[in-house]
C-alpha cells in the first residue's frame, strides 16, 4: 500500500544521497547560506567507503587539494583519520606527484556523519526517496512514507544505490553497496521524468580476516617518513600507524579464474551494464592480459579497530565458493577467512552531456548531478562534483552568477568539461594524462589557483586565507632572492657538481641558474647558499620546481592563453546549427545535442573538426 502524500518541508536545497557527492554538495550549500537539507537511506553509511578504504592517488590526490582550496570538507576528513600516507609518484616530475592516503573508513565516516549534524543551516534525513518531480517552479523529494519535501533545486548524488543490483556468480538481486537498500522506486521516477538514464558497472573485492594471512613472505609498504597532508588548514600532518603488504596471484589463481570463468555473470552476459576501464576485476585482467604471468595485488587495512582487510586488486564477482579457491592459490592466503565476499553491482546513472558546467541539467532547471550518478568513478571524482554542485545550486538559489572551473584552473574543472563535454562511455575515472595542463595543475600549488575563489565564495576562513597569502608572498620572495643573488667558483661546490654529472662552475651563477641544471636541488645547495631564509619545506619546493620548470611552464601558459582566447567567443544560446553553411552532419548533430557555451569548449567535442570550429568562427564573426 502507497503511503498517503503530506507537506513535509520547505528548503533552498535538498541533496539525494549522503556519499561523497552528497555531503559536500550539502556542506557547500549550508555555509553559503542556503537551507538545506540531506537524504540518505542510512544515516549510520553517511561517507562510507564501499570500496577501497583510501583517499587520494594518481590525479586524485589533486581532486583532494582543490576540494580543500575551495572549501571542501573531505582533505580535513582524511587527514584526521589516516593510518598510512604515500606520496606517490616521487620518482618522476612533479606534475604527477599524487598524495594517498589509506584511511579508518569507519572512523571516516563517523567524522563525516557529525560534520554534516553539526552544520548550521544543514538538516539531515534517514529516508529513502522514491519520487522526483517540478511543480510550480519547485522540486518535490518525496520519500517512501509519503513525505513530500519542496525545494528551489535538488542534487542528485545517489552513487551505485540508483537501480542498484548486485552480482556474485549466478546469484543476483536488488541491492546497494555492503548490503544497503538500493534506490529502486527513485530510478523509476527519474526515467518517467525524462533524464537519459544508462547502465554502469563495478565492483569491489573481499574483506578478508587478518589472522588468516601469513605475512611472513610479504613485502611490506610502508608510509613516508615526511607526511604531508591534504588540507591546508591541517596544522599536525597525521602520522603513520599501519603498514600494508603487496603479494602476487600465480598460474594456479590463472587456472581456477579461467575454468569457472563462463560462471561470471560478465562473461555469461548477465551484467549488461558497462565497467570501469581502469579497474578490471581479476577474471578480467586474466582474459584481457592473457600473457601476463602474475597480477599484482595490495592487502591493506580497513582501519585501526576491526581486523578486516582489504584485497585492492583483487575485485571480481565469481561464486563464493570460486573466490574461496582463487584466494586460496596465493600462498599468503592459503588459510584465508572470508568476511565479506567481493561482489559487482550495477546501477543507474546518467548521461552527462545532458548537464551544463554548473552540472545543472539543460531540460530540468533547478536539477542537478554529482558524482557517480554523473557517469564517475571514485570518491574524489564524486565530492568533487558534489562540491560544485552544490555552489552552483545555491548560487542560483541566491541569483548569483554560477561557478564554472576551467581546464586550465583545475583538475576539477577538467573532469567536468571532459563529462559535460565528451560524455563517457564507461565509468569516468581521473588520470593525470587527461590534462593537457599538468604542470600548470600541480598539487603543490592548487591553493594558488583556486583558494581566492574559495575565499571570494565565502567557503574559506579569514585564517586560512591569511596562512596562504602569507604562503604565497614567501615563495615569490625566495624565488625573486634566487634569480638576484650570485654565487662564486667553490672547491667544494664544484667538487659536489662534478660528482653529480654536471659542469663545474669558471665564474659567479645566479642560485636560480643551478637549481635549473636536472641534477642540482635547492636542498643540495643549502651549505653554499649562506644568506637562505628559514621557510616551510612546501614553500621550498614550490619554488624550485617554479624555477626548475620555468620555461615549460611558460609554454603551457601561452596554451592556455589561446584556450581562453577561444572561450571567450560565446556562442549564443539560441544558435540554429542546421543553418550554419559549411557545418558537417556529424559536427551539426553533435554540437545540438551538447550545446556547447563557447567555441572553446566546442573544439572539445568528439566529432567536431578543426574545419567545423574554422566555421564557427567565420559564421560567428558574421
Amino acid at each position: 500500500m502507497k503511503a498517503k502524500k503530506y507537506a513535509a518541508g520547505e528548503y533552498d536545497i535538498a541533496v539525494i544521497g549522503g556519499g561523497h557527492a552528497g555531503i559536500e554538495a550539502a556542506l557547500a550549500s549550508a555555509r553559503l547560506g542556503c537551507k538545506t537539507i540531506m537524504f540518505t537511506i542510512s544515516v549510520d553509511w553517511v561517507g562510507n567507503m564501499p570500496c577501497n578504504p583510501s583517499i587520494g592517488g594518481t590525479a586524485k590526490g589533486h581532486l583532494v587539494r582543490e576540494l580543500d582550496a575551495l572549501g571542501g570538507e573531505m582533505g580535513k576528513a582524511a587527514d584526521r583519520n589516516t593510518l598510512q600516507s604515500r606520496m606517490l609518484n616521487l620518482g618522476k616530475g612533479p606534475a604527477v606527484h599524487s598524495l594517498r592516503a589509506q584511511i579508518d573508513r569507519r572512523a571516516y565516516s563517523e567524522y563525516m556523519k557529525h560534520t554534516v549534524e553539526l552544520q548550521s543551516g544543514l538538516d539531515v534525513k534517514q529516508c529513502e526517496i522514491t519520487d522526483l518531480f517540478s511543480k510550480g517552479g519547485q522540486w518535490h523529494c518525496v520519500t517512501k512514507l509519503g513525505a513530500d519535501y519542496s525545494c528551489c533545486c535538488a542534487v542528485i548524488a545517489t552513487g551505485t544505490f540508483l537501480g542498484g543490483r548486485v552480482y556474485v556468480g549466478e546469484v543476483n538481486y536488488p541491492s546497494g553497496p555492503d548490503g544497503s537498500f538500493p534506490a529502486t522506486e527513485l530510478a523509476e521516477a527519474l526515467k518517467k521524468l525524462g533524464l537519459p538514464l544508462r547502465r554502469f558497472k563495478t565492483g569491489t573485492p573481499a574483506r578478508v580476516a587478518r589472522d588468516s594471512i601469513d605475512f611472513s613472505s610479504l613485502e611490506v609498504q610502508k608510509g613516508d617518513e615526511r607526511v604531508v597532508p591534504f588540507s591546508y588548514s591541517t596544522k599536525q600532518p597525521p602520522e603513520n600507524t599501519a603498514v600494508c603488504h603487496i603479494s602476487y596471484t600465480n598460474d594456479e589463481t590463472k587456472r581456477v579464474i579461467l575454468e569457472n570463468i563462463d560462471r561470471s555473470p560478465l562473461y555469461a552476459g548477465e551484467i549488461e551494464g558497462v565497467g570501469p576501464r581502469y579497474c578490471p576485476s581479476i577474471e578480467d585482467k586474466i582474459v584481457r592480459f592473457a600473457d601476463k604471468k602474475r597480477h599484482q595485488f595490495f592487502i591493506e587495512p580497513c582501519g585501526k579497530n576491526t581486523e578486516e582487510m582489504y584485497l585492492q586488486g583483487l575485485s571480481s564477482s565469481l561464486p563464493e565458493e570460486v573466490q574461496i579457491q582463487l584466494y586460496r592459490t596465493i600462498p599468503c592466503l592459503k588459510n584465508v577467512k572470508i568476511i565479506r565476499n567481493a561482489y559487482a553491482i550495477e546501477y543507474d546513472c546518467v548521461d552527462p552531456a545532458a548537464m551544463y558546467a554548473t552540472l545543472e541539467m539543460k531540460d530540468f532547471p533547478g536539477l542537478y548531478g554529482a558524482g557517480q550518478f554523473n557517469g564517475s568513478s571514485g570518491y574524489e571524482e564524486a565530492a568533487a562534483q558534489g562540491l560544485v554542485a552544490g555552489i552552483n545550486a545555491a548560487l542560483k538559489v541566491q541569483g548569483k552568477e554560477p561557478l564554472v572551473l576551467s581546464r586550465a584552473s583545475s583538475y576539477i574543472g577538467t573532469l567536468i568539461d571532459d563529462l559535460v563535454t565528451k560524455g563517457c562511455s564507461d565509468p569516468y575515472r581521473m588520470m593525470t594524462s587527461r590534462s593537457e595542463y599538468r604542470l600548470l595543475l600541480r598539487q603543490d600549488n592548487a591553493d594558488e589557483r583556486l583558494m581566492p575563489k574559495g575565499y571570494e565564495l565565502g567557503l574559506i576562513s579569514d585564517e586560512i586565507y591569511t596562512d596562504f597569502l602569507k604562503r604565497r608572498e614567501q615563495k615569490e620572495k625566495e624565488i625573486e632572492r634566487l634569480k638576484t643573488t650570485f654565487i662564486g667558483p667553490d672547491d667544494e661546490l664544484n667538487k659536489m657538481l662534478e660528482e653529480l654529472g654536471t659542469a663545474p662552475m669558471t665564474t659567479g651563477t645566479r642560485l636560480s641558474d643551478l637549481i635549473k641544471r636536472p641534477q642540482v636541488s635547492y636542498a643540495m645547495l643549502a651549505p653554499f647558499d649562506r644568506g637562505r631564509p628559514r621557510l616551510p619545506e612546501s614553500v621550498c619546493e614550490k619554488a624550485e620546481t617554479e624555477i626548475k620548470y620555468e620555461g615549460y611552464i611558460a609554454r603551457q601558459q601561452a596554451q592556455v592563453n589561446e584556450m581562453l582566447r577561444l572561450e571567450g567567443k560565446v556562442i549564443p544560446a539560441d544558435i540554429d546549427y542546421e543553418s550554419v553553411y559549411g557545418l558537417r552532419l556529424e559536427a551539426k548533430e553533435k554540437l545540438n545535442k551538447i550545446r556547447p557555451a563557447n567555441i572553446g569548449q566546442a573544439s572539445r567535442i568528439s566529432g567536431v573538426s578543426p574545419a567545423d570550429v574554422s566555421v564557427l568562427l567565420i559564421y560567428l564573426s558574421k
